[in-house]
This record gives C-alpha cells, sequence and structure tokens, in this order.
C-alpha cells in the first residue's frame, strides 16, 4: 500500500512538472502569480553537510572567436532534485545561447569595451557566502554564479538585464560601489524603471540638471500598493506594475540626454579604478562618480558667492571624515553634508542645495584645465583600504565552494607575482 502511495505521488508530480512547470530559461512575460508560484518551487535549498559543489552537469564551450572555453554548470543539480522536472543539457544550452547573445548585445552597446572574460557561469541552487540569499546573481572572478529564480526574474520581467549587468562586472578592474554605478547605468540604459529601482545612483544628477519634478516621479512609482503575501521581490513588483507611460517617457528621453555623463562616469571608474573604490567606501555617496561627471560636462547653476564659503566648509568637512572605512561605519557623508546645509544654513530649497553641491564637487575634483583628478585626503587610509580589499578576497578564497577558475582569476586581481606575494598597487 505505502508503495503503491508512493507511485502515485511521484506520478503526479511528474505531472505537475511537465504541465505547469515551463523552462526556467524562457522568455515570455507572464503574470504575478504564475511568477510567484515558480519562484517558490526555485527558491535557493540548504545544502547538506556533505554537498559536493563540484559534482553536477558541466558543458564546455567557446562563445567568443580567439577566446579560451566558458564551463557552464549546475552543481547539485542531481541531489536539488533539478531532474526531475528538467534535462540538464537543455538548460546548460539555453543557458549557453543566453550568455552568447548577452556578449553580443554587450560588445554593441560598447564597441571600444575589451570583451568579457567569462571563464565560468554557475547556476546556484543554494545560498552561501558566493552568493548570499539577498543576491540577485555574484561576479567572482571569471565567474558568473546565478540562481534559478534569478534567471526567472530576469527572462520574464527583466529582459535578461542581470546576466548583462554581470556581463559588465567582469570587465571591471577593481571592485566596490563605483562598479555597481557603472553596472545600472548600463540597466537603465535598456529600460528606464531601472532608474527608479536604483535612484540612489542617479536621483540629483537627474533632479538637479535633466529632470527637476523627478522626487514626485519617484514618490509615485514607489506609491504603488505591492502584494507582500508574494514570494517575488517587491522591486520585480513595481518594476512589472504598470505606471504613468508620460512619465517614463520624460525619463527616457532624460537618459539619452545623460549619455555624455554616463560615459564620463565609466571612463573614471576604468581610469582611477582602485580611487573610485575608496571614495565610494569612504564617502558611501553610491552616486559620486556620476556627479562628478556632471559637475564638469554640464552647466552648473549660479549660486551666491556669500553661501559658498561656509557651504563648502561643510561639504569638505564630511568628505573628509574617515569614520566609514576605519569605523565600519555606513554613513552617506553627501545625505549628511546635505542635511546640515538645511538646518544649519537654513537652505531650505533642494535645487539650491544641489546646486551649492555639484559646485563643491567642480572645486574639489576638476581642476583648471578641465581634467578630473580623485582628491584623496589620506593616502595612508587608501593604503590600508587596499589591503583590507585583499584580506577580503584572500578570505573569500578559502571557501570550500570556490573553484580553480575562481581561485586564478583572484590571484590575478591581487596581483599575486612567482613569490606568491601581492603588493599594494595604487598607481593611478
Amino acid at each position: 500500500m505505502n508503495q503503491y502511495r508512493i507511485l502515485l505521488i511521484e506520478v503526479f508530480f511528474l505531472i505537475y512538472c511537465l504541465t505547469f512547470i515551463p523552462s526556467i530559461f524562457a522568455a515570455e512575460k507572464m503574470g504575478l502569480g504564475e511568477l510567484d508560484r515558480l519562484i517558490k518551487i526555485h527558491k535557493p535549498q540548504k545544502p547538506t553537510e556533505d554537498f559536493d559543489a563540484t559534482i553536477g552537469p558541466i558543458k564546455s564551450v567557446q562563445l567568443l572567436p580567439n577566446f579560451e572555453p566558458t564551463v557552464f554548470s549546475i552543481p547539485g543539480f542531481k541531489v536539488s532534485g533539478c531532474g526531475a522536472c528538467h534535462q540538464s543539457n537543455d538548460l546548460l544550452n539555453l543557458s549557453i545561447d543566453r550568455m552568447r547573445k548577452t556578449l553580443k548585445r554587450l560588445h554593441t552597446i560598447f564597441p571600444d569595451l575589451s570583451p568579457a572574460p567569462l571563464k565560468q557561469f554557475i547556476i546556484q541552487s543554494w545560498s552561501g557566502e558566493l552568493l548570499q540569499p539577498w543576491q540577485f546573481a555574484h561576479t567572482t572572478f571569471d565567474s558568473i554564479r546565478i540562481s534559478p529564480a534569478t534567471i526567472l526574474i530576469d527572462s520574464r520581467a527583466y529582459g535578461n538585464a542581470t546576466h548583462l549587468h554581470e556581463s559588465l562586472h567582469l570587465t571591471q578592474p577593481f571592485v566596490g560601489a563605483a562598479n555597481e554605478l557603472e553596472a545600472y547605468g548600463l540597466n537603465i540604459r535598456s529600460d528606464p524603471r531601472f532608474l527608479f529601482l536604483n535612484f540612489p545612483y542617479f536621483s540629483d544628477t537627474v533632479t538637479a540638471f535633466f529632470l527637476p519634478e523627478f522626487p514626485k516621479m519617484l514618490d509615485r512609482f514607489f506609491a504603488r500598493q505591492i502584494n507582500e503575501d508574494l514570494t517575488i521581490p517587491r522591486e520585480v513588483q513595481w518594476f512589472l506594475m504598470p505606471f504613468d507611460e508620460e512619465s517614463l517617457k520624460k525619463l527616457s528621453q532624460a537618459i539619452k540626454k545623460m549619455e555624455p555623463v554616463l560615459k564620463e562616469m565609466g571612463r573614471m571608474n576604468r581610469k582611477f579604478p582602485v580611487k573610485a573604490a575608496y571614495l565610494g567606501e569612504q564617502t558611501r555617496a553610491l552616486s559620486l562618480l556620476l556627479d562628478i561627471a556632471a559637475a564638469k560636462l554640464l552647466p552648473l547653476p549660479k549660486i551666491m558667492e556669500s553661501d559658498n564659503k561656509e557651504a563648502f566648509s561643510i561639504l569638505g568637512q564630511q568628505f573628509d571624515k574617515l569614520d566609514n572605512t576605519r569605523l565600519g561605519y555606513r554613513i552617506d557623508r553627501k545625505r549628511e553634508a546635505l542635511m546640515i546645509l538645511t538646518y544649519k544654513m537654513k537652505i531650505k530649497d533642494p535645487q539650491k542645495r544641489l546646486g551649492i553641491y555639484f559646485h563643491f564637487l567642480k572645486d574639489r575634483y576638476v581642476g583648471a584645465d578641465g581634467e578630473i583628478s580623485l582628491k584623496v585626503s589620506d593616502e595612508e587610509d587608501l593604503k590600508k583600504f587596499v589591503e583590507e580589499k585583499r584580506v577580503q578576497i584572500t578570505r573569500m578564497m578559502k571557501s570550500k565552494n570556490f573553484t580553480e577558475i575562481e581561485r586564478q582569476g583572484a590571484e590575478k586581481l591581487l596581483g599575486v607575482g612567482p613569490t606568491g606575494q601581492s603588493p599594494v598597487v595604487i598607481s593611478e
């Protein structure tokens, strides 16, 4: 009797898989209810103690001419029960096709950019130190790790923006918030809704120079009611819900006008990768590089000379503070300074405060010749920051799930030579 019941359960489960679970790599749009159901059955699993991340289907293919092959894998395919509904070879082939199209798309957008050195693509069905539960995906040293649920969201909602985002990360020379700024800058070019979702990176430049009404648009975008009972992340629900087409059109036009600023921001991140990463952590101003690019390229609003001295002193004090790097604080120094301008100097007009802020950036980071120099107020703190990043990477390399490809990529980033030493290099 028990065997009969088990057989019935297995038959019904198989029918359920074949009938109701389309490929997680398919690209058709779907409603929130259907997407929620699929995400629930593709949530990250907790690996057992004896879990071996090296066991699973593997396929090696050459995605780009004259480049070494990329290894695609699905570790834990069998133990996670993926085989009940999917053929591993189908998933790998679809993933290969997805990445081939993504790399071609990236090259079309940035034809002068060196090809992304993707050596490994891992579909990871569990959460861990290399792919946290809150992460959609993670680029780790020539490798992309992505969860099945993310593939669902990316193919059914985001137009593969996550794959594109992570592919750009592969081309960036260092780590830090500036990398995210550059990658989200890529995403907003494809869909203005990504600017709403990632507004801390863009809102001040957009508001000050392109769309003064943006804060009101932002309020309306997030005022829409979402369903807290769904497994679908809040940001995905907001993305999929209908929104004012006229506002989206205006935002798209603003993004097109921002193109020179976005390009200058990306240029800075690649010319000064270490200092850009350091300033991102030291100031916790996610938009800093974009704001500096705007201060360099765009005409600044007129401000009264009487406001300059005290306001610049307040901003300078905040931007010189080292609490974030030395004490581990997470204080946005830009927001802190703008708040002081509001309450100490009684500057109530937000546009005026932003105008003063952009003048400060130009005075601090843009020379008389119009060239940008990323000023660091404490060189010793910069060196300690770089060494700490090296320690973090070395610690990550000790993970039992860290692959040989990732280890080699990490050593390349660290600059490990024949002696095994990794000297601190800040030659920018």
